[in-house]
């Protein structure tokens, strides 16, 4: 019989307590707090992130169902609904956001080395947004529409690692726009954006600080042709042109010149314009780039279909905000454990098997790799290449 630890307790030792204390430090997020750390907290979030547990009632069965199951997920205090209700209403969010954002870093550092399809010499970024609908007797903080609450999730996902790099929670009235004020810039970086995102203010100061973007064009868009360079039509690439914008007020929001690449998608049987202030790269990368936007959708629906971001176990933003910023760690953390132990698995096998062993006593790269899972392709998220990195 294993008496070694459980494979939750293995799978946290990724994770830095010294961090997260540091974390709590900077918000007092235990100032007069005697019992039920904000670790505890954390461990019991993550518990039910993993396990798909959907309330509060399921946490705390779960968890007490046997003796000793807390001490064996490291767990030091008593876990009740009030409790931890409690604790997710009065415990700042930005303690768990701090502690993402750092792990994020660190898994973002172990994939460095990672190969990507596309042969680029920069980082690539996608940024785009969920909506999550919520009831708005429940959530009348997440002003959407007049019958209706949400919530937004922003998200820049790293490209070659599909690693979320910057993640902004509002209410579902706040327009995507906004975020391009709010993303941090990487000179060099090319950032690629939907037609939501289309304001020539902003994408020039994304130019002016040395980033590029790739962005669909709309269709009235008046522009004047300065240039075209010959291209392959079999490529579906029909012209790679250097304009400017026509009209006086879009010429003096966006000055310098644009490269405008029409391509035909053979595949949907349409024509797409992209926008762009990369003169260097091939055509051809350019629409291989945008057409990369399909990993930021997988993402979404990957956490929605995997993890606990659509029932929330309180209804208040601090709770709202804690529990989407313990999910997206989780995610993360099946990420840096898949590179750390080089294994040929998808993140959903990974999950699914962490599922049923968070109390098993075996070496946790033991779990991982002697499972043998079924290949169900009508999992969701089984057949997704993103997560095969």
């Amino acid at each position: 019989m294993n008496h070694g630890r459980s494979v939750f307790a293995q799978l946290m030792d990724f994770l830095s307590a010294k961090t997260f204390a540091h974390c709590v430090k900077r918000y007092q997020g235990e100032h007069r707090v005697r019992s039920f750390s904000c670790w505890d907290q954390f461990l019991c979030l993550a518990f039910a992130q993993i396990t798909g547990c959907r309330s509060l009632r399921a946490i705390e069965v779960s968890l007490n169902a046997l003796p000793g199951r807390l001490y064996l997920l490291g767990i030091r205090g008593h876990v009740s609904r009030s409790t931890l209700a409690d604790a997710n209403e009065s415990r700042d969010w930005r303690i768990f956001a701090d502690f993402g954002r750092e792990l994020i870093r660190i898994t973002r550092h172990a994939y460095a080395d990672s190969r990507f399809a596309l042969d680029l010499d920069r980082t690539a970024y996608i940024l785009d947004s969920t909506t999550i609908d919520l009831c708005l007797s429940l959530f009348p903080w997440a002003d959407f529409r007049k019958t209706k609450a949400a919530i937004k999730v922003h998200t820049l996902l790293d490209l070659q690692s599909s690693i979320p790099t910057f993640l902004r929670i509002t209410v579902g009235r706040v327009h995507d726009l906004l975020m391009l004020d709010q993303i941090p810039i990487e000179p060099g970086a090319i950032y690629i954006l939907d037609r939501g995102y289309f304001d020539v203010a902003r994408l020039f100061r994304l130019h002016q600080r040395a980033a590029f973007f790739v962005i669909r064009a709309k269709k009235d868009l008046q522009f004047r042709r300065l240039y075209s360079k010959a291209t392959d039509r079999s490529t579906g690439v029909i012209c790679d042109q250097w304009i400017r914008f026509e009209v006086a007020r879009t010429r003096q929001l966006y000055p310098d010149r644009l490269r405008r690449i029409r391509f035909y998608d053979e595949e949907q049987n349409r024509h797409l314009t992209f926008l762009t202030n990369n003169f260097v790269l091939p055509p051809l990368t350019i629409t291989q780039l945008y057409k990369n936007r399909w990993q930021v959708e997988t993402f979404f629906k990957w956490i929605k279909s995997n993890l606990q971001i659509e029932r929330f176990y309180g209804t208040s933003v601090n709770a709202v905000k804690i529990q989407i910023w313990v999910a997206i760690p989780v995610y993360v953390l099946a990420a840096l454990v898949r590179k750390h132990f080089n294994l040929d698995r998808s993140l959903y096998e990974i999950l699914q098997i962490l599922k049923v062993t968070v109390f098993e006593k075996v070496p946790l790269v033991e779990a991982l790799t002697k499972v043998e899972l079924k290949d169900n392709r009508d999992a969701p998220c089984n057949s997704q290449k993103s997560f095969d990195f």
